[in-house]
């Protein structure tokens, strides 16, 4: 019988090929121990339970949380056979499970990042004015997105809503993630971006810790709002989000103006326009009022005035009219005085027609003033 015969290069190809078709994704849960970094660029560590010792291998740049010895972990890769002839575990992905091993990981990235600046308060962003485009990432199948959406509709409406489905959980969530937010970013068609996932245990958030996904978040064009778990919990993406939410819902708040209190409000600045108006226009009538009335009042001073100055003149002309003076005896001569001359002699009840014969001089008796 004919054996095949390998030559060793030839055995670790056939076997790696085998071991990849076998087993093309493989994910292992354990605690890492032997962690170390070589030359800065690739990192090696073992990964073990009670019993048995898995000999791992990845790139640093691949490494987006960090670990030390003793972190229980996730791990997905693919086995492999070492040109040395050694089995390894070639590790993609990594992300820390438990909540000792997730706080530990937090910790130390959470410095790392914020020595480089990025959760600085100075660079946040606000909730742009007018919303009416919004990109949504999220899963579409989860109870955190449905509440998001009803809110956004029943509190105001009409915001045109972009979702990209992804995982919000797992190792390959992040990778999802980071991908959704560079084709809103590359699209540009949005005015936010909402990350949102609803509540759920330590490791169902870890994905929200991950280095690459905080860096995206950090470098997003377009600001971007987190509703991450519940009101307690806290990722780094919230850290890293121009703005936060403690929930979905809460964000679906935060985005939207709640329709019945602007009416409520309208209403009450109506009502208060309509009651400036009417004092000033109560308070014109007033001033008009009091115009009138002090126009009126100096009017009549005037009219007293004159009637003052009318009875005063009455009686400087009563004074002088010539039936008074008749009355008391006087008679007025009219016509001209010259000897032969008729003239006529008006006494109070006499009219008198008469010649002039005779014409002297009257004699005036004229006091000297002192």
């Amino acid at each position: 019988m004919n054996e095949q015969t390998w030559t060793p290069t030839e055995f670790v190809a056939a076997m790696n090929q085998t071991l990849e078709y076998a087993y093309p994704m493989t994910m292992i849960t354990g605690e890492v121990s032997s962690y170390k970094v070589n030359q800065g660029k690739w990192v090696f560590f073992d990964i073990k339970d009670e019993e048995t010792s898995v000999p791992c291998f990845m790139s640093i740049w691949s490494l987006r949380q960090p670990l030390e010895d003793g972190m229980k972990v996730v791990l997905k890769g693919i086995p492999k056979v070492t040109k040395w002839g050694k089995f390894s575990f070639t590790v993609s992905a990594v992300q820390p499970v438990g909540d000792g091993s997730i706080k530990k990981a937090y910790e130390m990235l959470k410095k790392k990042l914020a020595a480089e600046g990025l959760f600085d308060a100075a660079k946040k962003r606000g909730i742009p004015e007018g919303l009416t485009r919004l990109g949504v990432i999220s899963s579409t199948q989860a109870a955190g997105y449905a509440d998001f959406i009803k809110i956004i509709n029943a509190r105001w409406g009409g915001i045109k809503v972009s979702v990209a489905h992804t995982q919000v959980q797992g190792v390959d969530a992040a990778d999802q993630i980071v991908r959704a937010l560079n084709y809103f970013n590359e699209k540009g068609e949005v005015q936010m971006i909402a990350i949102l996932r609803g509540g759920g245990s330590a490791d169902d958030l870890a994905c929200f810790n991950d280095e690459l996904l905080v860096r995206a978040i950090a470098a997003s064009k377009i600001p971007v709002i987190t509703g991450i778990g519940h009101e307690i919990d806290e990722s780094l993406a919230d850290l890293a989000a121009d703005v936060r939410a403690s929930t979905p819902s809460n964000a679906a708040e935060m985005l939207t103006p709640d329709r019945a209190a602007v009416a409520q409000k309208v209403d009450a600045t109506v009502r208060q326009i309509k009651y400036v108006l009417l004092n000033g226009i109560e308070s014109k009538e007033q001033n008009v009022v009091d115009v009138i009335r002090r126009v009126g009042e100096a009017v009549i001073v005037k009219i007293n005035e004159c009637r003052q100055k009318i009875d005063g003149l009455a009686k400087i002309i009563a004074a002088m009219n010539p039936e008074k003076v008749l009355k008391q005896g006087y008679a007025i001569l009219a016509g001209k005085v010259s000897l032969g001359e008729m003239v006529e002699i008006t006494t109070f009840d006499n009219l008198i027609i008469a010649e002039i014969k005779e014409l002297h001089e009257r004699t005036k008796d004229i006091e000297s003033e002192d």
